[in-house]
């Protein structure tokens, strides 16, 4: 059975460190704002330790933080638009148009597809739903598996299983998770598939 007494949390940036700094790193790509997310779910941790119920290993529970800080970050980032963004210059004309008023040079192409990004924070949000519908304990293998890169005998010591139970666990949550995907992301039945 999995420890799931607390620490002390002044070990936590020790025990937790890199692996909650991995996870962060993995889906925001920008080392500044990971350490960011990392520290906010220390504090966070701190501030709300009396409320960790001892269900799960304080790491999971550390991580489960962790996936709130990078969600209200994600939510944070697409509200602002910075006031470089923002700003037009008053530029001549002549500039960037000949007396035609076509392009003189012609913009350069966007280096994201406004589209395709936004297709996939969708994508993210619906995978995320499917996700919370798993039971728990394959939820919580599909993550530490998946999402976190844990080793099969860390997963197995987490749940309390033996590894081939795990490894059918993961089976099943992927399953879910693909049926789930095909009816709510690309509108299948599972029937079509």
């Amino acid at each position: 059975m999995a420890d799931n007494t607390q620490k002390d949390p002044a070990i936590w940036v020790d025990e937790y460190g890199d692996i909650l700094y991995r996870y962060a790193i993995a889906r925001v790509r920008n080392p500044n704002t990971a350490e960011d997310l990392v520290q906010d779910t220390f504090l966070a941790g701190l501030k709300g330790r009396d409320k960790f119920s001892g269900r799960s290993t304080e790491r999971t529970w550390l991580v489960g933080i962790l996936k709130h800080k990078i969600i209200d970050h994600y939510r944070k980032s697409q509200r602002e638009i910075s006031s470089d963004e923002l700003e037009v210059r008053d530029v001549p004309e002549e500039q960037y148009f000949d007396r035609k008023g076509t392009w003189k040079v012609s913009p350069n192409e966007w280096l994201t597809n406004p589209i395709k990004a936004f297709e996939q924070k969708e994508f993210f949000d619906v995978l995320h739903s499917c996700m919370q519908k798993l039971p728990e304990k394959q939820l919580i293998a599909f993550e530490m598996r998946e999402l976190q890169g844990a080793s099969p005998e860390e997963i197995c010591q987490e749940i309390d299983v033996t590894s081939t139970n795990l490894w059918v666990i993961i089976y099943r949550a992927r399953a879910q998770l693909k049926k789930c995907l095909e009816l709510n992301w690309l509108n299948q039945s599972p029937a079509e598939s």
